[in-house]
């Protein structure tokens, strides 16, 4: 594109078309942030999640782990796997049921279990704080039923 062009105000879609594109540019600059913390606190946006909720519920199941992140069990376990690799988490069998696993952090996972500048999650931080209250719970409710929707979608055959 030419620079004139970059200049021009987006056309507009219509409804659907125009949120779809906020949201896709959302998920665009979730992965490009992601991949910069990866090379700025070593861990991607996921995984500093995954190490931010292990910091408020140590010992936490992993079951319910996926379940407060609302991924599947496999692509949680493939990431706790890495984790533990890079010394960031433990993994202990449940000694009240062997087929559970409790993950918490480890001295090296507490240190990135601190809010920093330049993730996601202050960024999400910093709008919480500029919006009101009602904005917050009206977009929040928003993202909900959109994930609602798109997940009946993804139940049709």
């Amino acid at each position: 594109m030419s620079a004139p062009e970059l200049e021009q105000p987006l056309p507009a879609l219509g409804g659907a078309l125009d949120f779809l594109r906020i949201v896709w540019a959302l998920e665009h600059a979730l992965e490009t942030t992601s991949r910069r913390m990866e090379r700025t606190f070593g861990v991607t946006a996921r995984q500093r999640m995954i190490l931010r909720v292990v910091g408020r519920y140590p010992g936490i199941a992993a079951g319910h782990l996926a379940r407060i992140l609302h991924i599947d069990r496999g692509t949680l376990s493939a990431a706790l796997k890495r984790l533990e690799a890079r010394r960031l988490l433990t993994r202990t069998p449940d000694p009240r049921d062997g087929r559970r696993v409790l993950i918490a952090l480890s001295p090296e996972g507490k240190k990135l279990d601190i809010p920093s500048p330049g993730s996601v999650e202050q960024a999400v931080e910093s709008v919480i704080q500029a919006l009101g209250p009602s904005q917050v719970l009206a977009f929040r409710t928003g993202l909900e039923q959109l994930t609602l929707q798109l997940e009946k979608v993804a139940e049709k055959p």
